[in-house]
């Protein structure tokens, strides 16, 4: 298990993930296959060659889930009960195929839960960036985490 307990998290700590990934067509067309998701503007080139984009983006929602799922090893593999909420999502510049995500994450706040002593409720805020550092998701997330077991290092 590599994921922090609620105890190792410090409002302002910041996390840059080791792990990151290139976004290929096929992530996108199956993304959208398995959501059910229509939009042209992920999967009808001609329509998305001529929007200001030139191109097809990816999905708003797989680059969200991407972000996530980066983070995993290094903050919330085995430590977590459940992610509480998403809030304040933005998608400041679009992704496309053969984009390389990376993901910082930063601890905003941290406190114990109320209905449970063995677990503690941190905010989080996650910025993924593509391969040329620009900023194409932001997102704030809340995490009920597991503290650290009664006698564990």
């Amino acid at each position: 298990m590599t994921g922090k307990y609620f105890e190792d998290l410090e409002v302002g700590q910041r996390f840059r993930h080791t792990q990151s990934r290139t976004i290929t067509e096929m992530d996108n067309v199956l993304f959208c296959a398995l959501t059910m998701n229509t939009q042209p503007l992920h999967l009808n080139e001609d329509f998305a060659s001529r929007t200001q984009f030139g191109q097809r983006i990816v999905n708003g929602l797989f680059t969200l889930g991407l972000a996530i799922g980066l983070t995993v090893s290094e903050l919330t593999e085995g430590t977590i009960v459940a992610n509480l909420g998403y809030d304040k999502v933005s998608h400041p510049r679009p992704v496309f195929h053969g984009d390389t995500l990376y993901v910082e994450s930063q601890v905003l706040e941290r406190r114990d839960s109320r209905s449970n002593p063995n677990q503690g409720i941190v905010r989080l805020k996650h910025t993924g960036r593509n391969q040329h550092g620009e900023v194409v998701l932001e997102v704030d997330r809340t995490v009920l985490f597991l503290k650290r077991p009664q006698g564990a290092g």
